[in-house]
């Protein structure tokens, strides 16, 4: 009877401990007072510090952490409480051991060497680029927000790709880097790129090409290049440039006339025999001026011509031309040469000496 008392009392002992370890389980758990049930994730509510020195060691923390340690890795996740009696004695599973730093060095070489950081986040598919990224104990990398949106939604801790639970999150940087790398590489390429072409500008306004049609356009260029320069450096006013150069070109052209006509010597007898013989043999018997024929004892007489053209004076000139006296005197009239200028023949504009015949 003894036996089964003790026997008794030993499973009633231990069904007792047994409860007290489920509910003190239960109790640091689920009804944790730092904890809220409406949380799906059971976050703990951090109250805040009533002593000033407190905070100020939190917001310099925070401040640290933004500014002077960007670059740091850490582990997100808090430290885990201590075990309870349920998990000393075995009946509830006790939460796996964190992992070191060699264990997270391992992780995160695996997860170089699938390049995660380089491909999207596998949640919202977009680049990681300057945004925060987590990197799991199961080598997976996300977007942070995009993770804690994922195990809002879900209502528990799983892996979004292999479906791990109870993994552990760490920090990390590398997509920034990978980003800031290509940036600069980027940028690096852009500015090579407008070097090269500078240069070439260069050459091409400095060296001509060999190929004929190339250096006809690089002739073309240059030489509109020289006029636009002429005219940009020109005085604005282009009428009054214009009427200043006809004026030079007239008064060139007077002076080369003057020249001319003072060169002019007048023939000798020989001279004008000469001129005769050119006249002959050259068979114009019509005075270029009124277009009748001429009337002289040295030329053939024309069969249609009256009498009164027959007697009419003519005049021949020392550039080899024949015109009628009164012809030539009323052109000479009608051009009012000045007395500083000798008269110019009707046909070849050259100065005359006159000879009547």
């Amino acid at each position: 009877m003894e036996i089964r008392k003790n026997s008794k009392f030993k499973a009633g002992n231990k069904l007792v401990i047994t409860s007290v370890a489920f509910q003190d389980h239960l109790t640091r758990t689920l009804l944790h007072p730092d904890f809220s049930l409406s949380d799906p994730f059971l976050r703990r509510i951090r109250k805040p510090s009533k002593d000033p020195k407190a905070r100020e060691r939190v917001d310099g923390k925070r401040l640290q952490g933004r500014d002077g340690h960007e670059d740091r890795e850490y582990v997100l996740d808090p430290a885990p409480p201590p075990l309870t009696l349920a998990q000393k004695l075995g009946l509830v599973t006790s939460p796996g051991e964190r992992l070191t730093e060699d264990e997270w060095t391992q992780v995160k070489a695996r997860s170089v060497q699938q390049e995660e950081s380089a491909q999207p986040c596998a949640i919202c598919r977009e680049e990681f680029r300057l945004q925060p990224q987590v990197l799991l104990s199961c080598s997976h990398v996300f977007h942070r927000a995009c993770l804690q949106a994922f195990e809002r939604f879900s209502g528990r801790k799983c892996c979004p790709v292999c479906r791990r639970e109870q993994y552990e999150t760490r920090v990390i940087h590398d997509a920034a880097r990978l980003f800031r790398h290509q940036c600069a590489t980027r940028i690096q390429a852009h500015w090579r790129g407008y070097v090269a072409r500078k240069w070439y500008r260069h050459v091409k306004k400095t060296s001509c090409p060999k190929d004929k049609k190339q250096r006809r356009k690089y002739f073309e260029a240059r030489l509109q290049e020289l006029n636009d320069s002429f005219v940009r450096y020109c005085h604005t006013d282009t009428e009054a440039f214009l009427s200043d150069i006809d004026r030079s070109l007239s008064s060139s052209r007077r002076v080369f006339q003057q020249l001319e006509r003072k060169s002019v010597s007048e023939p000798q007898e020989n001279d004008w025999y000469q001129i005769k013989s050119q006249v002959i043999k050259r068979g114009v018997w019509d005075c270029p001026i009124c277009l009748t024929a001429l009337s002289d004892p040295m030329f053939p007489p024309q069969s249609n011509s009256s009498s009164l053209q027959q007697h009419r004076s003519t005049v021949l000139l020392s550039c080899s031309h024949l015109f009628h006296q009164l012809c030539l005197e009323a052109f000479e009239t009608f051009t009012a040469f000045t007395p500083h200028t000798r008269p110019s023949c009707p046909l070849c504009r050259s100065a005359y000496h006159k000879k009547l015949i």
